[in-house]
C-alpha cells in the first residue's frame, strides 16, 4: 500500500483523474462532499472541474462509475457553470450508464439527465436522448424512452418539445425488440396524456394491433388536465404556487383555470411530417384533365384525392393544380366530378392551411356560383371545400368575392353564401370582425331577410344572430336601425343559439345584457316611443340619468367621444350609432298640427300668423318666440310649430325682420325640441331658398346648422345640397357650397356621402357664375382636409385651368390638419363612446378610394394578350407587356377583375431580359395604384414573387422591385404581407442582395405597426442567421431589423427562438438581443385622436351643464389621460386647436401636476451608502457590462424605486425614447430646487445616464449630455466629491461616448470631462480615460489621448498613473497608431508632457520604433516650447482648453482645473513612494539629529520658553515682501467673484513656477491676515491645503533635486509655505474645515521635510525646520480634534505598514507618534469636541490591521504603547460610557479594540486602592506637591526598571530627569540597600546622560520636532528666527561625532553596531506599496466626509453631560508646561503597572 499514501496527498481534482480506482473512488466521494458543501453557485471552485465531469460518468470501473455519477449529479445540480457540460456529460450517460447491468447506475443517469433538464438545458438533453435512439444497444434505447417519459411526465409538454418524440414513435413501434415496442407504448400514453387525440393522426399507420392496445390504454388516461410536477430554474414562483396547492391537499378548482393555460394546445398538425405530392401527380395528369370522357377526367381526381390525404402537405406552387381543379368545378358538367373536385380542393386547403390563402381569390367566387346545384352530396362537397379555405384566409381577403354573390338571383346561392357567412363568422373574433367587415356584410343580409325565399330569409337570420354574437350588440345594432320588432327578436334568438368556435371570448351581447337590461331594451325599441325613452331618461335628474349614459354606449372605454355617425354608410342614413337613435315622426296632417300648436302657443299669435299687416305679424312672431323658448323639450311639438311657421305666407314672406325672427325660431325649435327629419324636409327648402339673401341668409345658415345637428350633418347636407342644385339661384348655390364647406369644419367629415357631393361639386364647377366655382373649390379645399390626395382623382378629367385652380387650393391646405368637430356630438351621446371612431380616420380616406368609378378589365385581358406574355419572343413579350400598360393607363381606376393576368405577369418576374422584369415592375406599381385596397388578393401570388426580385444582382431592378413592394404595400396594409409562410420563405434564401433589401423593407415598415400576425415568428431563425451571414451589410440590415422584430415579439419568444443555434451562435445572438432589447421601440400608439377625445368631454358641458354631466365629463377626461399623453406622443394631432379642445385638458392636467408635485427624488438616510456595501458584499450585480443587460436594467429600477418619484420612474424606463427626453427636462428643472436630493440619488442618476449612452437615439443622448453639464457644475458648487463607486460605474461609459462619429456630442463630452475633474482627482480620472485609449473606435482612441495631454497639461505629471513612465509608455506606444488622428494626438499629447517635464520624457517612455521616434522628435522641435517656459505656457493653456465652455466661466473654470489638480492628492501619498523613490534618490534619509533625541523622553526642560508670543516667532519667517506683479483678479475685487478668484489664487499656490507659487501665498496671507476677509476662505481650506502640500511634494522632488536652482529660492518658498499655514492655523474657525484626508496629507508632508536631510545643507535649512514644529504644534492643537486625531492614527497605520518589516520602527512613524502623545495630553479638554465614534473606528481598523502580536514584533514598542496610552486615556475620561461609542463598527469582531476597552474599564473599577486614586482621576503627570509615599512609589518604579535588563537605560534617564526636576529628592534610600557595583553603575550612567546631554544641548535646536513636540513644542532657540541670521552651530561637527553619536542610539535601541551598509536604506522600505486594507485619505476623504460633518455636531451635544462626571478632576492637571514632560513618564509608570497587575 506504498502505493496509496501518495496518491492520498494529492487534491481532489487529481484524484479523481488519477489512474488507480480506488484513487478515483476516493476523489469522487470528496468531490460529492465538496459540491455539497460549496453554497455559493458562483463559486471559482466549480470551474476546477468543468472538464472532469463528463470522466466522472464514464468511469471504466463500475463501482467508481457510480459514486462518479453521485458526484456528476450533486455538480449538476449546484454548480453555476454546469449547463456548459451538457453535451458531453448527457452523451457520456446515454452511451455508457445507460448499458450498465446495475438498476443505480441508471437510475443516476436518469437523474442527471431530469436534473440538466432542470439547469434550462433540456433542448441539449432531448437530442442527445433522441441520438441515444439510434443506438444498437437496446437497453440504450429503452433508457433513453424511458428518460424522455420520466421528463415529459413531470416537465410537461412546454418544455419537453413532442414533435421530434412523436416523428420517431412509429420507427420505435417496429423494434425487434419487445422491451423497446413496450417502452414506446408508455411513451405514447404519457404524451397522450398531454396532447390528446393530436397524437392519434401521426400513429395512424403503425401496425393494427399495437394500435388498439394503445387506444385501449388511451381510453384509461384519466380525463383531468395533467399538471408540471417538476420546474426549471426560472419557474421558481410557479413551483412555489405548485406546492402551495399540493399543500392546500391537491388541487384547489381555482388552480385549474391558470394551469389550463399551462399545458399549450397541440395542434396536430404541427406534429405531422409534411408531404411532397406535386412531383407525385400522375404524369398526364394535365392532359386528363381537361380529356373529354368523364371516366378519364375521373381518374385524374382520384389520383389527387388519394394524395390530398396526406394531412400536411409540403409547400411549393399549386396555382395550376388549383387552376385545373377550379375548372372541374366550375365548368365541368358531371356532378360527380364536380363534388370529386371539390374534395380535392377542401384536401388542399386542409393540408396546406395558410399556404393555401394565395389561391383562395380565385376559387371562392366559382364555388359560390356553384351552389346553384341542388344535389345534396354536392353542396356538400362544396361546403367543405370552401370551409376549408376559409381557414386558410380571412374574411377581409374574400370579403369583395361573397358580396358580390350576394345580389344573385338564385335563392340556393344566396341562402349558401348566407350559411356560410354565418359559419365564417363563427369563427371570427370582435378583432376580426371590425365594423368596416360588418357594414357590407350586414347590408347585405338585411336585404336577405327580407327576401321572398324563406331558406334565404332564415339564413340571413342565421348569419346576422351569429354576428350579433360575436361583434356584440354595440357593434351590430347601428346597422339594423330600420329593422322591425320582430325580425330583430329572430335575429336575437338565432344569436343565443350559436356556438362559437373561439368560445365566449366576445365582449358581445349576452353578457351585456345580464348585466344591463336597460340598456339592451332600450337599444332594442325602434321608433319613436323608445326614442322617447331615452329622452326622458336623460332630461329628467336621479337615478336615470345613469341610463341615459349606459345606454349611449359601453362605459367609456377609450376616453373617446362618441361622434355621432359611425363609419359612414349607404347614403347617410345607415350611419346612425345606437346613441343618436334617431328621431322617427310620421308626417301630420295640418289640422293635427294645428291642434299641437294652438295647445302650446297663446292663441292671439296663431291668429297673427297670417295677417296682412306686417307689424302683427312681426308681434306674432316675438310670441312665437318667447314661447319656444320656455318650452320644454318633451313638450314641444317640433313638426307642428315650423309646419306653423311654413303656413302662408310661409317662407314667401316679404319682410326681412319677419323672416329674420321665423328663421331664428326655426334654429331655436332645432335645437332645443326633439326635431326629425319629417320636421325638417318642411323647412329646408324655405332656407335654401333664404340662404342667398342678403338679410337673412346668416339666419338661414344658422337654422342649417342648428337641424344639421339634431339631424346628422350627413342627410342635412345632402338634401341641401341636392335642393340648391335643383333650383336656378346662384347665390343661393354658392351660399349652399359655402355653408357646407364651413359646417363640415364644425361637424367633421364623418359620414358624409363623398359620392353624392362629388357629382354636385361638380355641377357646380361647370357653373357660369364665377361665385358659385370659387364656392366649389373652396368646399373641395375642406373636403382636402379629410380625404387627403385621393380627392384629385375625381376630377382629373376636369378642363386644366379649373385643374389648376384646384391644385391651388389643395396645396394651401397642404400640411394644414382638420380641425376637431365642434358640433355634432349630438346631445343623446353625452359620455358614451363609438368605436366607430377607430376607423374612422383610416376609412375615410378608402371610402373616398371606394367611391371612385371603376373600370372592369376582365375581358381585355384575352388569352391572345397572355399568351403574348408568355411568347418565348422577347419582343413579342414586351408588346403583350405594352398593351397591358395601355389598358390599365385606358381604365384610370380598375375592378379586382383580372383575370389571367397575374399568372402570366408573375412567369415575367423572372425573365432573362432584365429590362423586361422592370417594365413588369412598373406594370405592378400601375395596378396597385389603379386597384387600390382590392389588389390584397394577389398579395400572394405577385407580391411575394416581386419581393424574389429583391435577390436580383442587378441595382436598377432591385430599386425598381423595392418601389413596388412599397406602392402595393401603401394599397394593402402589411398584414398581407406578414400572414403566412412566404416571407419566411424568401428571407430563408441565402441570396445575400434579397437578405438585405428584405430587412432593410421590415425595418422601416415593422415599426409602424400597431401590431403584427404571429406567423412574423417564422421569420426569426432566418433572421438569425442573417445576423451570422458571411455578407456584412446583411447581418448589419439584420441587426437594424432586430429591435422591431422584439418589438412585437417581445424578447422572451426571441430568446426562445435561439435554443436552436448552435451554442456559439447562440451565446452571440443572446447578446445582439440584450442590445436591441435596450434599443428596442414602443410600439406606435393608437392613432391620435386627442381631438375628438378632448371634444368628447368639452362639448356637453356647453349644451347640458348639469352636474351630473359634469362629473361625469370628469371621469371621462380621467380616464383618457393615458391616451391624450399617448396622442401627444405622437405628435398631438392639431385638431385641438377648438376652443374647448383648449378648456378640458386643463382638467387632467391639473391631476397630473397633482402627483406630480411634490421632490422628484426622496432622500434615504444612508441610503446611498447601503447601496455601495451591497455592491461591494456583491449581493447585487456590479455595475459593469458591454451593453446593459435585463438584470441591470430591472436592478436599477429596483433601487430606483425607494428613492425616485413613482411617475419620473416610469418616464424614466419607458421603452420610448420620447418619454427619456422628458424625464430629463423634468431633472433639469429639478436639479436647482433638489440639490440634497440629486446627491443622495447621484449613483443611481449617473447609471441610469450611463443607459442612456447606450440607446441610439441623438436627442436622447444630448439631452443626457445637457444635463451632465449642469449636474457636474451644480456638484462642483456643492463642493461635492465622487465616490468610487460614483466614478467606477459612469466614466467608463461617458468615455465611450468620446468616440461618437457627431462632433457636437464629442465637445459635449470633453466638456463634461472637463468639469468632472472639478468634483473627481485628474490622477483618478487619468487610468479611466487611459483605459478609454485602448477602445477599437480611432475617434475615441484619438480624443482620450487628446484629454490625457489636457490632464497633464493642467496638473503636470502627478496626474499620470500608475507611473509616469508606464502612462507614457502606453500613450506612446500610439504614436504608431494605423489612423491618422490618432498618431497625431498621440504625438500632441507627448510633446504637451514634454513641455511641463523636459527631456526626461524620453527617458519615462523607453524604446521607441526609429519612425516613432522621428516623428517624435520632429514633432517637439516643431513645438518649439523649452521646458523653462512650462509655468507660463500652463497658465497660457488652460483658458484655451477651457473656451468650450464659454468666455465668462473660463475664469473659473482655470482656476478650478488647477485646483482640482490638488485634488488629485490622496493616494499618491501613501501608497506610491516608489516613484518619487527613483527621482529622489536622498528620501527619506536617517536624520541622526532627530533620531538621537527622540529616544521617548525628552530631556532637555525649556520652562522659558512659555511667554513668547507666538507673533515675534513667525513674523520674521515672512520674507520681506517681494514686489508683486499685479495677479489680475485681485483680491480686492473680493465681491464681484470671490470664490473664482479664490479658486485661481490657489491654483497658483501648486505652481510648478516658483515665483507664481510665492505670490499667490503671499495673497492668500494677506487675506488671511486681515479678520474681516479671512471669512472669505471659508471652504476653500482642504483646497488650499492640498494645493500646498503639492508645491511642497513638488519642492521635495523636484525644485531639491533640481542643480540649477537656487537654493535661497527654495528657502523662501518654505517659509512662505509655512508662514501662510501658521497665519492660517491660528484662525479657529478656518482651521476646522480641514478635512481629515487633507490633514492626513498635510502632517505626511510637514513630517517628510522635518525629516528631509537635505534641508540641513541650506543655510537657514534649521529655521525651516525650526517653523514646521511650530507649525505642526499649531496644526494639532487647532484643528478639529476629530479629523486630526483620524489623519494620525491612518497616518501611523500607512507608515507603520509601509516600513512593517524594518527592524526599527523607523523615524517616520515616531515622529507620528509624538504627534498623537501631543493629542492624549490634550485630550482632557479636547474630549467634549471629539466624534469619539469614529476614532473608535479608526482604532478598530488601525487594530484589524495590526493586532497586538504584529505591534508586539515591532522592535520599538512606540506603537504598542502609544495605542495603549490613547485608549487608557479615553477609558479614564469618557469612563463605561466608552463602550456606546462603537456604532460606526461593523463588525466588532474583526479587532480586539472591544475587549481591550473592556479590559481597561475592568481594570480602572477594580483599582480602587488609596495609592493609585489620584492617578486614575486623570492626573496625566506627577503634581509638583507629590505626597512623599507618592515619591517613594515614583522611585521605587524607577529603580526597578534600572535593576531590570531590558529598561535599564529607560530607567536611568528617568532617574536624571526626575533628579533634574526635584533637586531636594533623596535617593540615597534606594541606593543604600544595592550592592556597591550597582551605586556606582547608577552614578556612572547619570554622568554619561548629562555630558551627553550638555554636550548635545545645542545641536538639540537645529533638529526636529522632537524637544520641542515632547514639550510645548515652542522653538527652543530663545533668538528671534530672523531670515539673516546664519546657522552655524552645526558646522564645526565633524563625522566622527556623528557616528558616536550614532552608536549610542543603536545602543539605546538596544541594537547591535552593526555596519551601516547592511540594512536596507529606508528609503526602498518606505516606498512599499500601502496594503491595500487601509483606506487612502482620498477614499477616507469621499466616504466620510459628509457623514461626519453630521456625526460631529450630534457628538458635541450628546458627550456634554457624560463628560461632567469624569471631567472633574481634569481641570486641575494642567500645571506649567515644563513639567510636561513628565506626562509621558507617568503614563509609561501606569502602562507598566498595568501591565504587571495583569500578570
Amino acid at each position: 500500500m506504498g502505493d496509496d499514501s501518495e496518491w492520498m496527498k494529492l487534491p481532489i481534482d487529481q484524484k479523481c483523474e488519477h489512474k488507480l480506482w480506488k484513487a478515483r473512488l476516493n476523489g469522487y466521494e470528496e468531490a460529492l462532499k465538496l459540491f455539497q458543501k460549496i453554497d455559493d453557485e458562483k463559486s471559482p471552485e466549480w470551474s476546477k472541474y468543468l472538464g472532469l465531469i463528463k470522466k466522472f460518468v464514464t468511469d471504466s470501473n463500475a463501482v467508481a462509475q457510480l459514486k462518479g455519477l453521485e458526484a456528476a449529479l450533486a455538480y449538476v445540480e449546484n454548480a453555476h457553470v454546469a449547463g456548459k457540460t451538457t453535451g458531453e456529460v448527457a452523451s457520456g450517460v446515454v452511451n455508457k450508464v445507460f448499458n450498465q447491468p446495475k438498476a443505480r447506475a441508471k437510475e443516476l443517469g436518469e437523474d442527471i439527465c431530469l436534473m440538466y433538464i432542470e439547469i434550462e438545458k433540456g433542448e441539449a438533453i432531448q437530442e442527445e436522448l433522441l441520438k441515444g435512439l439510434d443506438n444498437k444497444n437496446p437497453k440504450i434505447i429503452v433508457a433513453c424512452i424511458e428518460t424522455l417519459r420520466k421528463a415529459l411526465s413531470e416537465f410537461g409538454s412546454k418544455i419537453i418539445s413532442l414533435k421530434p418524440i412523436i416523428k420517431v414513435l412509429p420507427k420505435l413501434f417496429e423494434s425487434r425488440e419487445k422491451a423497446v415496442r413496450d417502452e414506446a407504448k408508455l411513451l405514447a400514453v404519457e404524451i397522450y396524456r398531454w396532447i390528446r387525440d393530436a397524437l392519434r393522426p401521426p400513429l395512424q399507420n403503425i401496425n393494427s394491433v399495437q394500435l388498439k392496445e394503445l387506444e385501449e390504454e388511451w381510453i384509461k388516461v384519466s380525463s383531468a388536465a395533467p399538471k408540471q410536477t417538476r420546474f426549471l430554474r426560472s419557474q421558481q414562483e410557479l413551483k412555489a404556487k405548485f406546492e402551495q396547492q399540493q399543500g392546500l391537499g391537491g388541487d384547489a378548482d381555482g388552480g385549474d383555470d391558470d394551469e389550463e393555460e399551462a399545458v399549450p394546445q397541440v395542434d396536430a398538425y404541427e406534429l405531422l411530417e409534411a408531404v411532397e405530392i406535386l412531383s407525385k401527380l400522375p404524369k398526364d395528369f394535365y392532359e386528363k384533365i381537361e380529356a373529354k370522357k368523364w371516366q378519364e377526367r375521373k381518374e385524374a381526381l382520384e389520383a389527387v384525392e388519394v394524395l390530398v390525404k396526406n394531412p400536411k402537405l409540403e409547400s411549393g406552387d399549386y396555382a395550376d393544380l388549383v387552376k385545373a381543379l377550379k375548372k372541374v368545378v366550375g365548368k365541368d358538367t358531371n356532378v360527380m366530378l364536380v363534388a370529386l373536385a371539390a374534395k380535392c380542393l377542401a384536401g388542399l386547403a386542409t393540408g396546406l392551411r395558410k399556404k393555401f390563402g394565395q389561391y383562395a381569390g380565385h376559387v371562392v367566387p366559382t364555388i359560390l356560383e356553384k351552389f346553384k346545384e341542388k344535389k345534396p352530396q354536392v353542396v356538400q362537397a362544396l361546403q367543405e371545400a370552401i370551409d376549408a379555405i376559409f381557414l386558410t384566409t380571412t374574411l377581409q381577403n374574400i370579403s369583395e368575392d361573397i358580396l358580390a354573390v350576394m345580389d344573385n338571383k338564385n335563392p340556393t346561392i344566396k341562402q349558401q353564401t348566407s350559411l356560410f357567412i354565418a359559419r365564417s363568422f363563427r369563427h371570427c373574433t370582435p378583432s376580426t370582425l371590425p365594423k368596416s367587415l360588418l357594414k357590407p356584410f350586414c347590408a347585405a343580409l338585411l336585404k336577405h331577410i327580407n327576401d321572398s325565399a324563406p331558406e334565404v330569409r332564415d339564413a340571413g337570420f342565421e348569419a346576422l344572430g351569429t354576428a350579433l354574437k360575436v361583434a356584440g350588440e354595440k357593434a351590430v345594432n347601428p346597422f339594423l336601425a330600420d329593422v322591425d320588432k320582430l325580425k330583430l327578436d329572430r335575429i336575437k334568438e338565432c344569436a343565443e343559439k350559436v356556438e362559437l368556435v373561439y368560445g365566449k371570448k366576445t365582449g358581445g351581447a349576452a353578457e351585456k345584457k345580464e348585466g344591463k337590461p336597460v340598456a339592451g331594451k332600450a337599444a332594442a325599441l325602434p321608433g319613436p316611443a323608445g326614442d322617447k325613452e331615452t329622452k326622458d331618461a336623460a332630461t329628467k335628474p336621479g337615478p336615470l340619468k345613469k341610463t341615459s349614459a349606459v345606454k349611449a354606449g359601453a362605459p367609456p372605454k377609450k376616453g373617446k367621444p362618441a361622434t355621432a355617425a359611425g363609419t359612414g354608410g349607404a347614403g347617410a342614413k345607415g350611419k346612425k350609432g345606437p346613441e343618436t337613435k334617431e328621431i322617427f315622426e310620421s308626417e301630420l296632417s295640418i289640422e293635427v298640427c294645428e291642434e299641437k300648436a294652438a295647445a302650446v302657443l297663446p292663441a292671439s299669435c296663431i291668429q297673427q300668423l297670417d295677417s296682412g299687416n306686417w307689424k302683427e305679424r312681426l308681434a306674432c312672431m316675438e310670441e312665437f318666440q318667447k314661447a319656444v323658448e320656455l318650452m320644454e323639450r318633451s313638450e314641444m311639438p317640433c313638426q307642428a310649430l315650423v309646419r306653423m311657421l311654413a303656413k302662408k305666407p310661409g317662407w314667401k314672406e316679404t319682410n326681412f325682420q319677419v323672416m329674420q325672427m321665423k328663421l331664428h325660431i326655426v334654429a331655436l325649435i332645432a335645437q332645443k325640441g326633439n326635431f326629425s327629419k319629417t320636421s325638417a324636409q318642411v323647412v329646408l327648402d324655405g332656407l335654401v331658398d333664404k340662404v342667398g339673401d342678403v338679410k337673412c341668409g346668416t339666419n338661414a345658415k344658422e337654422a342649417m346648422t342648428a337641424i344639421a345637428e339634431a339631424c346628422q350633418l350627413p342627410w342635412t347636407a345632402e338634401q341641401l345640397v341636392a335642393m340648391a342644385f335643383s333650383q336656378k339661384n346662384p347665390k343661393n348655390q354658392s351660399e349652399t357650397l359655402n355653408w357646407l364647406a364651413n359646417a363640415i369644419k364644425e361637424f367633421g367629415f364623418s359620414g358624409l356621402n363623398v359620392k353624392a357631393f362629388i357629382s354636385n361639386v361638380k355641377t357646380a364647377l361647370a357653373a357660369t357664375n364665377p361665385a358659385v366655382r370659387t364656392s366649389a373649390i373652396t368646399l373641395l379645399g375642406v373636403m382636402y382636409l379629410y380625404v387627403g390626395p385621393s380627392l384629385r382623382m375625381f376630377f382629373e378629367d376636369e378642363k386644366p385651368a379649373l385643374l389648376s385652380q384646384i391644385d391651388a387650393e389643395f396645396e394651401k391646405m397642404q400640411g394644414q390638419t382638420a380641425p376637431a368637430p365642434t358640433r355634432g356630438i349630438s346631445r343623446h351621446n353625452v359620455g358614451g363612446v363609438d368605436d366607430g371612431e377607430e376607423e374612422e380616420q383610416e376609412e375615410v380616406g378608402n371610402d373616398v378610394v371606394d367611391l371612385l368609378p371603376r373600370t372592369d378589365i376582365g375581358d381585355k385581358i384575352t388569352a391572345e394578350l397572355v399568351s403574348k406574355i408568355g411568347d418565348k419572343n422577347w419582343k413579342i413579350r414586351k408588346e403583350g407587356l405594352d398593351e397591358v400598360t395601355s389598358i390599365i393607363n385606358e381604365a384610370k381606376f380598375i375592378q379586382p377583375n383580372i383575370g389571367e393576368l397575374p399568372a402570366a405577369l408573375k412567369g415575367r418576374l423572372n425573365d432573362s431580359n432584365k429590362i423586361l422584369v422592370q417594365q413588369t415592375l412598373s406594370i405592378l406599381q400601375q395596378l396597385a395604384t389603379a386597384m387600390g385596397p382590392n389588389i390584397k388578393q394577389y398579395v400572394k401570388n405577385l407580391g411575394i414573387p416581386v419581393i424574389t426580385v429583391l435577390g436580383d444582382s442587378k441595382n436598377n431592378v432591385r430599386a425598381a422591385a423595392l418601389a413596388t413592394v412599397n406602392a402595393w404595400a401603401e394599397q394593402t396594409g402589411m398584414k398581407e404581407w406578414l400572414e403566412g409562410e412566404d416571407l419566411s420563405e424568401e428571407l430563408k434564401k441565402e441570396n445575400p442582395f434579397l437578405r438585405q433589401e428584405l430587412l432593410g423593407w421590415l425595418a422601416e415598415k415593422l415599426p409602424a405597426l400597431r401590431s403584427v400576425p404571429s406567423d412574423l415568428l417564422l421569420c426569426v431563425p432566418h433572421l438569425y442567421s442573417c445576423l451570422e451571414d458571411r455578407n456584412g451589410d446583411v447581418r448589419k440590415k439584420a441587426q437594424d431589423a432586430l429591435p422591431f422584430f422584439m418589438m412585437h415579439l417581445g424578447f422572451e419568444k426571441m430568446a426562445k427562438a435561439t435554443g436552436k443555434l448552435k451554442p456559439t451562435s447562440k451565446d452571440q445572438v443572446l447578446a445582439m438581443l440584450e442590445k436591441a432589447k435596450a434599443n428596442m421601440p414602443a410600439k406606435p400608439a393608437p392613432p391620435a385622436k386627442a381631438s375628438s377625445r378632448v371634444v368628447g368631454g368639452a362639448a356637453p358641458a356647453k349644451f347640458q351643464p348639469t352636474s351630473a354631466f359634469a362629473d361625469d365629463l370628469g371621469s371621462n377626461n380621467m380616464e383618457s389621460k393615458p391616451d391624450l399623453k399617448k396622442a401627444k406622443a405622437g405628435g398631438l394631432s392639431s385638431k385641438t386647436k377648438g376652443v374647448q379642445g383648449k378648456k378640458v385638458p386643463s382638467k387632467p392636467n391639473l391631476k397630473e401636476d397633482d402627483d406630480k408635485s411634490g421632490p422628484i427624488f426622496i432622500i434615504v438616510p444612508n441610503g446611498k451608502e447601503q447601496r455601495m456595501k451591497e455592491e461591494k458584499a456583491l449581493k447585487v450585480l456590479k455595475w459593469n457590462f458591454t451593453t446593459p443587460r435585463d438584470e441591470y436594467i430591472e436592478q436599477l429600477k429596483t433601487q430606483m424605486s425607494t428613492c425616485v418619484a413613482k411617475w419620473l420612474q416610469d418616464e424614466m424606463f419607458h421603452a420610448d425614447f420620447q418619454h427619456h427626453n422628458k424625464a430629463l427636462t423634468v431633472m433639469i428643472e429639478h436639479l436647482e430646487s433638489e440639490k440634497d436630493g440629486v446627491i443622495s440619488c447621484l449613483d443611481l442618476i449617473l447609471k441610469w445616464l450611463t443607459l442612456r449612452f447606450f440607446d441610439t437615439n441623438t436627442s436622447v443622448l444630448m439631452k443626457a449630455l445637457e444635463y451632465l453639464k449642469l449636474l457636474f457644475n451644480m456638484l462642483s458648487q456643492e463642493e461635492y466629491h465622487l465616490t468610487e463607486n460614483e466614478a467606477s460605474s459612469f466614466i467608463p461609459y461617458l468615455i465611450l461616448k468620446v468616440g461618437e462619429p457627431k462632433d457636437v456630442i464629442r465637445k459635449d463630452v470633453r466638456a463634461i470631462l472637463n468639469r468632472m475633474c472639478l468634483i473627481y482627482p485628474a490622477s483618478k480620472m487619468f487610468p479611466f480615460i487611459m483605459e478609454g485609449t485602448k477602445s477599437k473606435n480611432s475617434k475615441q482612441r484619438a480624443e482620450c489621448l487628446e484629454e490625457l495631454g489636457c490632464l497633464v497639461g493642467s496638473y503636470g505629471m502627478n496626474v499620470c498613473q500608475p507611473t509616469p513612465g508606464k502612462a507614457l509608455k502606453e500613450m506612446a506606444a500610439h504614436i504608431g497608431d494605423r489612423d491618422n488622428t490618432v498618431r497625431n494626438a498621440a504625438l500632441n499629447t507627448i510633446v504637451t508632457v514634454y513641455n511641463v517635464h523636459g527631456d526626461q520624457v524620453f527617458k519615462l517612455i523607453g524604446n521607441l520604433s526609429e519612425k516613432d521616434m522621428s516623428m517624435l522628435e520632429e514633432r517637439i522641435k516643431r513645438s518649439a516650447k523649452r521646458p523653462s517656459s512650462a509655468p507660463v505656457r500652463q497658465a497660457e493653456e488652460k483658458p484655451q482648453r477651457t473656451q468650450s465652455i464659454s468666455a465668462n466661466t473660463s475664469m473659473i473654470r482655470k482656476g478650478q482645473a488647477e485646483d482640482m489638480s490638488s485634488k488629485l492628492n490622496q493616494n499618491r501619498n501613501v501608497g506610491n513612494h516608489s516613484e518619487t523613490a527613483h527621482t529622489v534618490p536622498r528620501e527619506f534619509q536617517l536624520d541622526l539629529d532627530e533620531i538621537e533625541n527622540d529616544n521617548g523622553t525628552v530631556r532637555c526642560e525649556m520652562p522659558a520658553l512659555v511667554q513668547h508670543k507666538l507673533d515675534d516667532i513667525f513674523e520674521p519667517v515672512l520674507i520681506p515682501e517681494p514686489k508683486i506683479r499685479a495677479v489680475s483678479p485681485h483680491f480686492d475685487d473680493m465681491h464681484s467673484n470671490t470664490a473664482s478668484t479664490i479658486n485661481f489664487v490657489i491654483s497658483q499656490v501648486a505652481s510648478g513656477d516658483i515665483n507664481t507659487s510665492i505670490q499667490a501665498l503671499t495673497q492668500i496671507d494677506e487675506v488671511l491676515k486681515q479678520e474681516d476677509k479671512a471669512e472669505a476662505m471659508s471652504g476653500h481650506i482642504d483646497q488650499f491645503l492640498i494645493a500646498t502640500f503639492m508645491q511642497l511634494r513638488l519642492i521635495y522632488n523636484t525644485h531639491m533635486a533640481d542643480e540649477k536652482l537656487d537654493k535661497d529660492e527654495i528657502v523662501r518658498l518654505y517659509s512662505c509655505i509655512i508662514g501662510s499655514m501658521i497665519t492660517l492655523f491660528q484662525i479657529e474657525s478656518l482651521a476646522r474645515e480641514a478635512s481629515t484626508g487633507v490633514l492626513k496629507d498635510l502632517m505626511h508632508g510637514l513630517i517628510t521635510l522635518m525629516l528631509d536631510s537635505r534641508i540641513e545643507d541650506l543655510e537657514e535649512g534649521e529655521q525651516v525646520i525650526r517653523s514646521v514644529n511650530l507649525l505642526v504644534v499649531k496644526v494639532l492643537e487647532k484643528s478639529d480634534q476629530t479629523n486630526i486625531l483620524s489623519a494620525l492614527l491612518v497616518l501611523l497605520q500607512d507608515s507603520l505598514l509601509a516600513t512593517a518589516n524594518l527592524e526599527v520602527a523607523p523615524k517616520f512613524s515616531e515622529l507620528v507618534m509624538k504627534c498623537l502623545w501631543r493629542m492624549v495630553r490634550l485630550l482632557p479638554e479636547t474630549i467634549n469636541s471629539i466624534n469619539l465614534d469614529r476614532i473608535l473606528l479608526d482604532i478598530h481598523i488601525f487594530m484589524k490591521v495590526f493586532p497586538k502580536e504584529k505591534l508586539k514584533q515591532c522592535k520599538s514598542e512606540f506603537p504598542i504603547r502609544t495605542l495603549k496610552t490613547l485608549l487608557h486615556t479615553l477609558c479614564k475620561l469618557k469612563g463605561p460610557k466608552i463602550l456606546d461609542h462603537l456604532t460606526m463598527i461593523d463588525n466588532k469582531n474583526e479587532s480586539e479594540l472591544e475587549a481591550h476597552l473592556c479590559r481597561v474599564m475592568k481594570h480602572s473599577m477594580d483599582q480602587t486602592g488609596k495609592a493609585d486614586k489620584d492617578t486614575e482621576k486623570g492626573a496625566s503627570r506627577i503634581e509638583e506637591k507629590a505626597s512623599k509615599a507618592k515619591v517613594n512609589d515614583i522611585l521605587a518604579e524607577i529603580f526597578k526598571k534600572i535593576g531590570s535588563k531590558e529598561n535599564t537605560k529607560e530607567g536611568l534617564a528617568e532617574l536624571y530627569e526626575y533628579k533634574k526636576k526635584y533637586s531636594d529628592a533623596d535617593i540615597e534610600p534606594f541606593l543604600k540597600n544595592s550592592s556597591q557595583f550597582f551605586q556606582s553603575y547608577v552614578e556612572r550612567g547619570l554622568r554619561l546622560i548629562e555630558t551627553e546631554r550638555e554636550g548635545k544641548g545645542r545641536i538639540a535646536t537645529s533638529t526636529g520636532i522632537s524637544p520641542q513636540m515632547e514639550g510645548t513644542c515652542v522653538p527652543a532657540s530663545t533668538h528671534t528666527v530672523s531670515s539673516s541670521i546664519g546657522n552655524t552651530n552645526g558646522e564645526e561637527v565633524g563625522p566622527s561625532v556623528y557616528l558616536e553619536r550614532l552608536k549610542i542610539l543603536r545602543q539605546r535601541c538596544g541594537l547591535d553596531n552593526a555596519k551601516q551598509e547592511d540594512r536596507t536604506p529606508l528609503t526602498s522600505l518606505l516606498s512599499k506599496p500601502t496594503l491595500p486594507t487601509v483606506a487612502s485619505s482620498t477614499d477616507m476623504l469621499h466616504s466620510k466626509l459628509s457623514q461626519l460633518r453630521e456625526s460631529r455636531e450630534q457628538y458635541q451635544h450628546l458627550d456634554l453631560d457624560s463628560n461632567q462626571t469624569h471631567s472633574s478632576g481634569i481641570g486641575t492637571t494642567l500645571a506649567s508646561p515644563s513639567s510636561a514632560a513628565a506626562n509621558i513618564d507617568d503614563l509609561k509608570k501606569r502602562l507598566e503597572r498595568i501591565k504587571s497587575s495583569r500578570k
